[in-house]
This record gives C-alpha cells, sequence and structure tokens, in this order.
C-alpha cells in the first residue's frame, strides 16, 4: 500500500526531477523507473553503501530493486504499487546519491 502522499509523478515533474541528480536515467519500457549503476573501490565499499542506503529506504518504506557483483550495485527505483515514478522515488534516489559520496 502506497502512503498517502505518495502519488505517480508527471513526467514534466520526472525530468525536472532527474536534472537535479547525477546520473539517474529514466527507463520506459512498459513500466516508468529510475536507474543508475554505481561502481566502488571495492566490495566492502559497495556493502557498506547498500547498507546505508536501506536505513533510508526502510525510513521511506520505499524500496529499490538492486543488485551487486563485486564493486558494482545497479539499481531501480519505482512504485511498485503505484506503476511509475513518485516522489519517494526520487527522494531514494538523492539519498543513495548523498550515501555514495
Amino acid at each position: 500500500m502506497s502512503a498517502p502522499d505518495n502519488l505517480i509523478l508527471s513526467s514534466e515533474a520526472v525530468q525536472a526531477g532527474l536534472a537535479e541528480l547525477d546520473g539517474w536515467t529514466l527507463v520506459d519500457d512498459g513500466g516508468t523507473r529510475l536507474r543508475k549503476a554505481f561502481t566502488f573501490a571495492d566490495f566492502p565499499e559497495a556493502m557498506a553503501f547498500m547498507t546505508r542506503v536501506a536505513f533510508s529506504a526502510e525510513r521511506l518504506n520505499h524500496h529499490p530493486n538492486w543488485s551487486n557483483v563485486y564493486n558494482r550495485v545497479g539499481v531501480e527505483i519505482w512504485a511498485h504499487d503505484l506503476g511509475g515514478v513518485s516522489k519517494l522515488c526520487l527522494e531514494l534516489a538523492r539519498d543513495m546519491d548523498a550515501a555514495a559520496s
């Protein structure tokens, strides 16, 4: 169930949000979502990033689809229950960028 204030964003709002993010792309192949690949120095740094982000995702109750291979973390974010990009997606993306820096 979505948060009461978590609504699908218009394409204009998504584009404006993307303009404020670093390296995120919009994917639309049957479902609109945000995507980014993070690269770290090694496996422990990648895992530390995922741990930091896990706390943010829990706080937002908004969880990413992600995968880890050694020093790389691939991420896709969308509001699963709403079927598109919401304001929480953009907030989680900002949190991920901060956690990676």
